[in-house]
């Protein structure tokens, strides 16, 4: 599709992918920001981030992977779901979302391609969303019980959230060399968060816990060895170079093979969630 489409919130006309800079809600881009094309320019931009809103510019304009910017674009350009077809899409990478003075942060795996990747926003518009976002309000973290699109004044406190990938992948499986590359902006994520305080971690899925245990190996944490197993309300400590200990706290994906399936319930949720306010 070449022609523009209205935002759902604010009816703004927007080209999809959408262009940085261009007005919508919550962009943390601009025309000027720089672009990683490479893995060796990820790390270098992400290493370069004077603070998160700027690393979010940098995460949200990502090129360095042409299978997903591929996939990502073409699903915003021709590969709508049929009930969004009348909407822009955003088709760049997902930024993080949250609290930018958060002690916690919560770790997914990726954007999905007819959620974060039309909307803009991590874990938006999608049924891991609804169930997430649903937690989220009942245990205080989030303004609303719902994430329909960016600009719908949801807002997050004590929490940011992230993920190990930040552009949908086809099949909703990035490969080990996407990863990789992808792990740069988590780690500084990690780096700009522990300077502010950073106290525990939440992963969804046992790829959110991987990835979070290297990157902070890379960045020199002490990680307790054996690896630590990932597990519904599993938990290890974390050391940063500075001593100081970061809870690291497991939790079954919020997808809907584990909800539908009951293997994840909304009370297991909240009670991992509610262990982050201790």
């Amino acid at each position: 599709m070449d022609e523009q489409a209205p935002h759902p919130v604010t009816g703004q006309l927007f080209d999809s992918p959408v262009p940085p800079g261009t007005g919508w809600p919550g962009d943390p881009a601009t025309a000027s920001t720089p672009v990683a094309r490479t893995a060796a320019a990820v790390r270098r931009l992400a290493a370069g981030a004077d603070g998160i809103p700027d690393l979010q510019a940098r995460v949200s304009v990502c090129r360095a992977c042409p299978r997903l910017v591929n996939w990502r674009e073409d699903v915003a350009r021709t590969g709508r779901r049929a009930s969004f077809a009348d909407q822009p899409y955003w088709g760049r990478p997902g930024p993080s979302f949250g609290d930018p003075d958060a002690d916690v942060l919560l770790v997914g795996l990726a954007p999905a391609a007819n959620g974060t990747n039309r909307t803009g926003r991590m874990f938006t518009g999608d049924p891991s969303g609804d169930v997430l976002w649903a937690a989220l309000h009942r245990t205080g973290f989030a303004a609303l019980p719902t994430s329909v699109s960016a600009g719908d004044g949801q807002a997050l406190t004590g929490i940011r959230i992230v993920a190990a990938v930040r552009c949908a992948p086809p099949s909703n499986k990035p490969t080990p060399t996407e990863r990789a590359t992808c792990s740069a902006w988590l780690e500084r994520d990690l780096e700009l968060t522990e300077a502010s305080g950073l106290w525990a971690i939440l992963c969804l899925g046992a790829i959110g816990w991987d990835a979070t245990l290297g990157a902070a190996r890379a960045l020199g944490w002490g990680v307790p060895r054996p690896k630590p197993r990932f597990g519904h309300a599993a938990e290890a400590t974390l050391r940063t170079p500075q001593g100081r200990a970061v809870r690291l706290v497991g939790c079954y994906h919020v997808s809907p093979h584990n909800t539908y399936t009951g293997r994840l319930t909304p009370k297991m949720l909240d009670a991992v969630l509610l262990s982050l306010r201790s």
